[in-house]
């Protein structure tokens, strides 16, 4: 499957969709999810062009979507574990519905056997002068584009950066001290986590204007997996190790977590083995 002209039109059509939303922040309608995070009707019509496309290529695609509303375990996985298609409409929502913000985007994955296999992501304004950044990656291949043209793999040596994001409220972790005392900067305000599982395995510095720099690490507990797949498929296709909270492969994915209603990672962790080796040793 041939998978090029599906991102093209995906491209395409979302930049437009968010250029309508984003002209109307100030009239949209925003709720607020069971898990305190929101919803708006931007997410709704994202996620339903999305589908729309997927459909078209696949009419009987299984897909996992963030606002599809399951509430039993999705059976059309268990039956169907092949291919299956794994959509964020936006993630960093609490970003988007703030026009001084610009960290947010549209992710669709595609996994064969449970493994991301292609990834694609859309951020309408997170480039330099707020233009669109489109990343796609093939893992079998290990070819990722930024733009339609290679992407810039992050150097070994950068300084020490790590998104080690939290929800509101939640106190620093255990973790958190040793890494400030060997000599890392912490991001820990969280905002759209595939970027930054993007900027874990990408230098985006050069099309952000440098500001978006790379990271070191990426780790998160409790992540969904509409906000860690694309990243993940992005890390394998650069060589990146990912690896849950006992330091086993995150992939392939548990049919057993795929198919729950709001499926969720213990945790992710992301970076060279050696970073992710270290960051084990001291949680």
């Amino acid at each position: 499957m041939r998978l090029d002209s599906l991102w093209d039109t995906l491209e395409v059509e979302l930049l437009e969709i968010f250029r309508h939303y984003r002209t109307r922040l100030d009239t949209l309608d925003i709720d607020t999810k069971p898990d305190a995070t929101l919803l708006t009707e931007a997410d709704i019509a994202v996620e339903k062009l999305i589908v729309t496309r997927l459909r078209e290529l696949d009419r009987n695609a299984v897909i996992v979507a963030e606002e599809d509303d399951r509430a039993a375990r999705r059976q059309d996985v268990l039956t169907s574990p092949e291919s299956v298609w794994v959509i964020d409409p936006i993630d960093g929502t609490a970003e988007f519905v703030r026009p001084d913000r610009v960290e947010f985007c549209s992710v669709v994955c595609l996994l064969r056997h449970r493994t991301p296999v292609a990834a694609f992501v859309l951020a309408p304004e997170v480039g330099t002068d707020r233009r669109p950044i489109t990343v796609t990656a093939d893992s079998a291949t290990g070819t990722v584009l930024v733009n339609r043209a290679a992407a810039k793999a992050r150097a070994a040596d950068q300084p020490r950066a790590a998104s080690v994001t939290r929800s509101g409220g939640v106190p620093p972790r255990p973790f958190e001290e040793p890494m400030l005392r060997a000599g890392y900067e912490l991001k820990t305000r969280t905002t759209s986590q595939t970027l930054d599982m993007v900027r874990t395995a990408l230098d985006l510095s050069d099309v952000t204007g440098g500001k978006l720099r790379p990271f070191r690490l990426f780790h998160r507990r409790q992540q969904k997996v509409w906000d860690g797949l694309a990243g993940l498929c992005i890390g394998e296709a650069t060589g990146l190790l990912a690896v849950d909270t006992n330091g086993h492969n995150r992939l392939p994915v548990d049919i057993e977590t795929l198919s729950q209603p709001e499926p969720t990672f213990d945790a992710t962790t992301m970076g060279s083995p050696e970073e992710v080796k270290w960051f084990l040793g001291i949680t």
